[in-house]
């Protein structure tokens, strides 16, 4: 009876991954064939690029990549300095409140992004960063997940480094920089990678704080290319999806042994 569960179990799992994954094997079909061929799965039809020569012609995509590459860049920057600050200060420092403020923290999970979009919206505004890429990357830089999984990792941290640290006459600062940070490595390679393809597939917020392509992401720069007043070529717009994510993509295939070895070293403690 194991075995036969077993073998539903792995089934089920091999269905599960053929829908997931079902949608991109589409979109890279699309890209290659004419619309009728890819939309009748005529095997036998022949392959062209001339998708991606139409869709890299209709858009200014080089600038779109530069806002999305300075898009995620800022904002790991920003969620960097953020939770090692703070998950260290939850983590090693005593001070009044500091659970109540931690569970404070930790009911930012529960809070969907948008239901913040008016109130983030206006502070935006009032800032004077609208349509810029540090507007746009603000409000995701403090990141309750990240704060949490540095905690986590700073409180694995053998207390005799931290002691031995502050014999030799380190502060705070140096005790962080000196011994936490270079043994939660891979912690922040294992949330690197969640922010930035987090941050890369974001759509709704860039959409609404973005109005020029000097700052447009690629995921709006995709829309608006793929919009129906534009003209809906299915073929066209999977090239334009294949360009989008094969930076993402990429980067998974290459460094896949890390990024797995970096979750699994990561876990909480």
């Amino acid at each position: 009876m194991s075995g036969l569960s077993r073998q539903i179990e792995a089934l089920g799992a091999v269905l599960l991954a053929v829908i997931w994954i079902s949608p991109l094997v589409f979109a890279f079909w699309a890209a290659f064939h004419s619309t009728s061929d890819a939309v009748n799965f005529n095997l036998l039809s022949p392959w062209t690029l001339d998708n991606f020569r139409t869709a890299w012609d209709g858009a200014p995509w080089l600038r779109y990549f530069l806002n999305t590459f300075l898009l995620v860049t800022v904002i790991l920057i920003g969620q960097f300095i953020v939770t090692t600050l703070a998950g260290f200060a939850f983590a090693q420092v005593q001070f009044p409140g500091r659970d109540f403020i931690f569970i404070l923290v930790l009911m930012q999970l529960f809070i969907l992004p948008e239901v913040l979009i008016v109130e983030n919206y206006a502070m935006v505004s009032r800032l004077g960063l609208f349509d810029s890429i540090l507007g746009v990357g603000m409000p995701y830089m403090a990141s309750a997940f990240g704060i949490f999984l540095m905690r986590q990792a700073f409180k694995g941290v053998p207390i005799e480094l931290h002691e031995a640290a502050r014999v030799e006459g380190c502060g705070w600062f140096g005790i962080l920089w000196r011994v936490y940070v270079p043994l939660a490595r891979p912690t922040y390679l294992a949330y690197a990678l969640v922010s930035v393809s987090t941050h890369w597939n974001n759509f709704l917020w860039p959409l609404i704080v973005t109005n020029s392509p000097d700052t447009r992401p690629l995921t709006v720069g995709l829309s608006i290319f793929g919009a129906p007043e534009n003209g809906v070529d299915i073929s066209v717009i999977s090239a334009a999806t294949m360009m989008s994510v094969a930076p993402l993509l990429m980067a998974f295939l290459i460094f896949q042994r890390q990024f797995v070895q970096a979750f699994l070293r990561a876990g909480i403690k």
